[in-house]
This record gives C-alpha cells, sequence and structure tokens, in this order.
C-alpha cells in the first residue's frame, strides 16, 4: 500500500478536537496537487454519506512523507479509514494509472485483513462509483442511531462519557454507569440526574509525568476524596494496585473511569496514545505539560521539537472551561505556542504558569493578571491564586528534592501544586503532603530511589532520555565524595533513532563515569537485532573516550546491577535507571535487603 499506517483516531487529537482517521505516508512525493485531489475526494464521500461537509480534512507535511486526517462522526470510524484510504489510492491512480495499476488488489487485500467489521458484499474498488457504494454500505452497516440518541443526551446533560469496542460509559467514577454497546438502554431510560464528571488531571510531557501524577493524587487523597490515578507503571485506587504495566494511555485512563469508587481521577497521558487513538476523555478540569524535550523522534511523523510540543497540548483541547492549562514558562517553546491555542481549540484555556529558573518575567507578568503560577524564589515554592500569595515551604525540607538538589523534582512539584488547586484543593493540604512526600519509597516507586548499600550511594530511577538522565547525574555528582567513582547502568529502548540513543550515550560520558555497564532491555528491543542497542552505545561512548574496559555488557537488567553493585566501593556512587517493573522490584528488594 501506498502508506505505512491507517488507524482510528477516537478523540482529540493532534489533528483536530475529536474523533476521525488518518493515514501515514512515507517516502513519497509530497505533490500538492495529490493533496489538493485526495481532499477533492474526500469531500465527495462525505457528501454521499451525508457527513458534515465542513469537518477538518487536515494534511500535515513532516520530514519523511505526511499525515493525512479526517475528522468523522464516532459511529462511523472504520468507513473514514476506508474513506480516507480510497481517497488517497484513487487519487494516486488517477496520477499515474499505470505505476498505480496494483491498487485496486491492494485496497481489496487490506479491506479483508481487517476482519468481520470490514463486511461488505461489494469489493473495495478504485473507481468513484464503486467505491461510493461501498462506502454506502460500510456506514449503513456501521451506524448506531441509538448510540447517536444516548450521546446527544448525555451532552445535553453535561454527562461525559467513555467507549471502547464494547462499552459505553456514562458519566465517571461514583457518578457513571456502563452499558454494553450490544444492548443500549434508550435515553429515557437512563438515570441522568444521577450522572455526571468526577474532578479529573491529565498529565503529559517529556519528563516527571509519573511522579506528577503521583503527587497530585497524594494531594487529591489528603483532600478526603477516594483517588483513581493511571501511570506508566499501572492502574490504582485509594493505592490499591488495580493493574501493572504501562497504563499511561486510553485503556489507563477507562480503567480509572469506570471504577465506581473514585471520586477524582489524575491520569497520565503519554505522547503514544495520543497519536495512535487520540484523547480517550472528553472532559477535563486541569492539564499540565511538564516539559517538552526530544524523544521518540522518528514514530508517528513527529521528528522534531516543535510537532512534539503540538502533541502534548492535545490535552488541552479536553479542559472545560475555566479549567487551567499548566504550563512550564521556562520552557520557550510552551510560551510562544500558546499564542496558537485559540485557533487550534476554538477557545484558549486559562493558563497557569509554573517555573524553578528563567522565566521570573512571565510568571510576574502573569501573576500581576490576575493569573495562578507557581515559583521557586528564594528556595521557597510560592503559588499565586487569584492575587494571593501562598507559601507552601522550603523545597530544601521536601523530600522529594533530595535536600534541594533534585530541580527537575522541584519543577514537578510546581506543577503538582497548580494542578492540585486548579481541582479544588487548598494549597495549605499540598503544602502538608509536599512535606511528607517522598519521605518513603513506596511514595515513588521507580523515580529518585535513595539507598546506601555497603558505603555505596545508589539511586534507581526510571531515567529513559537525556534529559531525565542528565538530571539524574547531576544528583549523583553531588552525592559524591573526594575521590568518589561514578558508576552507571546505561540502555535504551529500540524505538528510538540512532541519534537519540547517542545523545543518550553522550550526556552519560559528559559525566565522566568509571563504569558504564551496558544492558539489553529485555521486551523493549521494539523492531532492533539483540544486542544492536547496546553496540550503538558502545560506540558512541568510545569515541567520547571511554575505554572498553570500562564498558561492560550484560543481558538482563538485573544482571548489569549486580555488576555495577559489585564493581562499587565505599564512596562510590552507582546509578540504576531500572525500567522493568519485575527487575525494578528485584533491585528494589535486594538493596532494602541490604539494609538490615
Amino acid at each position: 500500500m501506498p502508506f505505512e499506517d491507517s488507524r482510528r483516531l477516537t478523540g482529540s487529537n493532534l489533528f483536530f478536537a475529536g474523533p476521525g482517521a488518518v493515514l501515514e505516508l512515507a517516502g513519497m512525493a509530497r505533490d500538492p496537487a495529490l493533496f489538493d485531489d485526495w481532499r477533492a475526494r474526500v469531500a465527495r464521500g462525505r457528501a454521499r454519506l451525508g457527513w458534515s461537509l465542513d469537518a477538518a480534512c487536515v494534511v500535515r507535511r513532516h520530514a519523511r512523507g505526511a499525515s493525512l486526517a479526517i475528522a468523522a462522526p464516532f459511529d462511523q470510524l472504520f468507513t473514514a479509514t476506508e474513506l480516507n484510504e480510497w481517497a488517497l489510492c484513487s487519487a494516486l491512480h488517477a496520477l499515474d494509472p499505470q505505476h498505480w495499476s496494483g491498487l485496486r488488489d491492494a485496497l481489496r487485500a487490506a479491506a479483508l485483513e481487517a476482519g468481520p467489521s470490514a463486511a461488505s458484499e461489494l469489493p473495495a474498488e478504485i473507481g468513484e462509483p464503486a467505491a461510493m457504494l461501498r462506502l454506502e454500505q460500510l456506514a449503513a452497516g456501521e451506524a448506531r442511531p441509538d448510540l447517536r440518541a444516548l450521546l446527544q443526551t448525555a451532552a445535553a446533560h453535561s454527562v461525559p462519557w467513555l467507549i471502547d469496542d464494547d462499552i459505553l460509559s456514562l458519566g465517571d467514577g461514583v457518578a457513571g454507569s456502563d452499558f454494553p454497546l450490544a444492548a443500549l438502554p434508550q435515553a429515557g431510560d437512563v438515570a441522568w440526574r444521577e450522572l455526571r464528571a468526577v474532578p479529573t488531571a491529565l498529565v503529559t510531557g517529556s519528563n516527571g509525568k509519573t511522579t506528577t501524577v503521583r503527587l497530585i493524587a497524594a494531594c487529591v487523597r489528603a483532600h478526603g476524596w477516594h483517588t483513581g490515578y493511571s501511570c506508566t507503571d499501572g492502574v490504582f485506587a485509594d493505592g490499591e494496585e488495580l493493574a501493572t504495566g504501562d497504563y499511561s494511555g486510553p485503556a489507563g485512563a477507562r480503567r480509572v473511569l469506570r471504577d465506581r469508587r473514585v471520586e477524582a481521577a489524575v491520569l497520565e497521558t503519554a505522547r503514544g496514545g495520543i497519536l495512535r487513538r487520540g484523547l480517550a476523555v472528553m472532559r477535563t478540569d486541569v492539564a499540565v505539560v511538564t516539559n517538552v524535550s526530544a524523544d521518540h523522534f522518528g514514530e508517528y511523523g513527529i521528528h522534531d521539537l516543535d510537532a512534539l510540543a503540538d502533541v502534548k497540548l492535545t490535552v488541552g483541547a479536553a479542559i472545560v472551561p475555566g479549567g487551567w492549562l499548566v504550563l512550564n514558562a521556562s520552557d520557550p517553546l510552551l510560551r510562544s505556542k500558546v499564542a496558537g491555542l485559540q485557533q487550534r481549540f476554538g477557545r484558549c484555556p486559562q493558563i497557569a504558569w509554573f517555573t524553578i529558573d528563567g522565566a521570573e518575567s512571565v510568571v510576574s507578568a502573569h501573576v500581576a493578571a490576575g493569573g495562578a503560577a507557581c515559583s521557586l524564589r528564594d528556595g521557597r515554592l510560592l503559588l499565586w491564586r487569584a492575587g494571593v500569595e501562598h507559601d507552601l515551604g522550603s523545597t530544601q525540607d521536601m523530600p522529594l528534592t533530595a535536600g534541594g538538589r533534585a530541580r527537575y523534582n522541584i519543577a514537578n512539584l510546581a506543577a503538582a501544586a497548580l494542578a492540585a488547586v486548579g481541582l479544588g484543593i487548598e494549597p495549605a493540604t499540598v503544602a502538608a503532603v509536599f512535606a511528607r512526600f517522598g519521605a518513603q519509597v513506596a511514595d515513588n516507586p521507580g523515580r529518585l530511589m535513595r539507598f546506601e548499600h555497603r558505603g555505596v550511594h545508589v539511586l534507581v530511577d526510571y531515567a529513559h532520555n537525556p534529559e531525565g538522565l542528565r538530571g539524574l547525574l547531576q544528583i549523583a555528582d553531588g552525592l559524591r565524595s573526594a575521590g568518589g567513582r561514578l558508576g552507571l547502568v546505561l540502555g535504551h529502548a529500540g524505538n528510538r533513532e540512532d541519534r537519540d540513543i547517542e545523545r543518550l550515550a553522550a550526556t552519560a560520558a559528559a559525566f565522566c563515569p568509571s563504569l558504564v555497564v551496558l544492558k539489553e532491555l529485555e521486551g523493549f528491543r521494539r523492531g532492533r537485532e539483540p544486542g544492536e542497542v547496546p553496540r550503538i552505545l558502545r560506540t558512541a561512548l568510545l569515541h567520547a573516550g571511554m575505554t572498553d574496559a570500562a564498558l561492560p555488557q550484560r543481558t538482563t537488567e538485573l544482571e548489569a546491577v549486580a555488576t555495577a553493585l559489585d564493581w562499587a566501593g565505599p564512596g562510590d556512587v552507582v546509578v540504576l535507571p531500572v525500567h522493568g517493573l519485575a527487575a525494578r522490584a528485584a533491585v528494589v528488594e535486594l538493596l532494602q535487603r541490604g539494609r538490615r
């Protein structure tokens, strides 16, 4: 096929605020005439199907090709993918019939591969009359007038909804109810007065998402609400683990909001889920973008920071009127993007700025205008709301900051403070939580966990990209005694470009480690050959001046950790970015056992 990916978008996304379908083109000439013809064919298809003719039809050009996205009714997303694919293929065929002579067979094969939901008496065709008949048949089979009626009534009652392949949920948490799609009730049979939204926060960014989620959730619990949250480590309700694994996407959001104990929800919202499916939720009271740094380039047409920032800012589409979009004022890219939010979303959410350095003028002007903000001043975390200043305490006394050395966690605290206050939690409650959060390993597992092991300082963290590793190694540098050495375990997921892996190695080398144990990340090769990522890291570290003897390689995370700990002696610091949940649990158990 002439595209490398075709997917349905079930919620607000990079292209528009609502559902639709997108195609990813790679390695193809980006001919404006081709795209104009594609748009025209999509428009004729919409007219034939009775869809809105004003709905978005987006061409987003990028370094490797283009993304072609069309908005569509929520109960027509399969038909939308078929329309999108046909419009592209028929436009290509019209441009060069000889070169694209095999497209009809390719379309038919793709339709068969899509499975039973693609069932149609008519085969896929390039020719427009036959294609339109088939699209009409598909649309009629997919249409759910009963579902549309329910959701129109839900909108009239301001009741949020969630949907997947099997279940429709009306309302959230304690104020929600689930209905099988195969047996939906009549709108008049639903107890609408019992259904409503619960206070909700979305958290995205390149670094600090999980820590910020946990901080907000701790504040929400201290406020007295039964709290559910989802993150990279799993799904949790009032501290109980409901699911283990990476739930930072739509599945995690649905799991939290469908728990009927939950009175408030905090949802990690990662880049991948936004790009693959769009936002799972239709509304949120607060959304946070912690920062934007180079990571995950090369996937879904995202090749630079500007595009990545647009992906992260998708969370702004779901913010309710009067809700806050919490942004890092120290990030000039995020500052520059605010001006375009009105055009992108049709309105600009209220901005709440946080900073720990370099953006005091932005914060001061915002506060003077009555805006919400949080800033580090003279070692204290200060928050402003409606012109009133609140002192949240000395950051040096907040356990999460490691005595003030973990500046990135001070930024996470500032972002979480604004999000919590935006949910309606009093600043005094936030201050009380910050005074104790991080003192126990269980508060923030896998993030800046500090241990003493046979006289060695040991840091366990997630640190999955150059920016995260840099912050962790800065803390390690401050822990080294005179003459103490730095040891490090280093690996990377395979779904990164070579240059991203090389940047991680360069970040490590800048801190002059005496040992770097290269590890294979089990379960994270993601298309790479065994040993390929460690080889890229080794080559970059050798180029930076390290010796081969200082670069042992191990095939598992646990073996790599054991090698680093066996090497270290009193006064040394060992940094352990551990990514597998099982491996992390084993490492923590080992280090805690060593304390006893």
